[in-house]
């Protein structure tokens, strides 16, 4: 189905579910976030995260998601196991398997939980960089469709020039980044943006290789009523790895609001060949 035939957000779009009977929910990939291979993995993240959302037993808000990436997503329709493992005072447990053709293409583990009122600090203060109005709008990859889902401006490590022949001294990309057209931030649409960073390895490299993700954790450090906040705002997110070894790569990012709350981090584990 092509979102251009949907009234839903392309984000909406892409995590729409129905129940399907015995603690499952069906939906199927949507056009407008094809990646280069098979739906982009930030909406598959996001889609993993509604389950537990619009389950009926669910205690609080998403406190953490991982995503494993077991195999590829074909495009078409899927089935998500959903199931609540543990519910204790303040938190629950829950594991979640995406199915195709019964095959498992995606499994996942979330924790929600009730936040309470306590002594809090935030150690990892907003970055003093430009403001994105102040910055261009990257035309990097908009050939690819997800990208056109989003206004990138670049603060520094943008996607290398295709030409280049060495790549970069590190791996820092730190960007400007909301959804098109303009969305009320939520959970779901944080959890698509945390993983808008182009892959490490093609920082490092010099140009695009083949790469992809194996597995995500995004930790939610705001609550729901910060994350609301924050509007259809820019959010300025900051990535980097640390080790390139044996055809794999970590990264860890961070995502800020405007007015500076820590909303969310990452970390994920990336397969790459070059």
């Amino acid at each position: 189905m092509s979102s251009q035939d949907s009234p839903l957000h392309p984000i909406d779009d892409a995590v729409a579910l129905e129940p399907a009977g015995d603690g499952r929910v069906r939906g199927r990939t949507v056009d407008a976030w094809a990646n280069m291979v098979g739906p982009f993995g930030g909406t598959t993240a996001a889609t993993m995260l509604q389950a537990v959302l619009q389950h009926p037993d669910r205690l609080g808000d998403p406190l953490s998601l991982t995503v494993n990436f077991a195999g590829p997503v074909a495009y078409g329709g899927f089935d998500i196991a959903v199931r609540p493992v543990r519910t204790n005072r303040s938190s629950q447990h829950w594991s979640l398997e995406m199915t195709q053709d019964d095959q498992v293409v995606t499994t996942a583990t979330v924790v929600t939980g009730k936040r309470r009122e306590t002594w809090s600090d935030t150690e990892a203060h907003l970055p003093d960089v430009p403001a994105p109005e102040d910055l261009e709008t990257s035309e990097d990859f908009r050939g690819v469709k997800w990208v056109e889902n989003y206004d990138i401006r670049f603060v520094e490590g943008a996607v290398p020039d295709q030409s280049s022949e060495e790549g970069a001294a590190e791996s820092t990309t730190t960007m400007w980044v909301r959804d098109l057209p303009d969305r009320p931030l939520d959970h779901v649409s944080l959890t698509a943006l945390c993983d808008t960073f182009f892959p490490r390895s093609f920082l490092r490299v010099g140009r695009a290789i083949p790469a992809g993700t194996v597995t995500l954790s995004i930790y939610f450090l705001a609550t729901a009523e910060e994350i609301a906040a924050q509007g259809a705002g820019f959010l300025l997110g900051r990535d980097h790895a640390h080790r390139f070894h044996g055809n794999y790569h970590d990264a860890t990012a961070r995502m800020w609001g405007r007015d500076g709350t820590l909303l969310a981090m990452s970390h994920q584990l990336a397969y790459f060949k070059a």
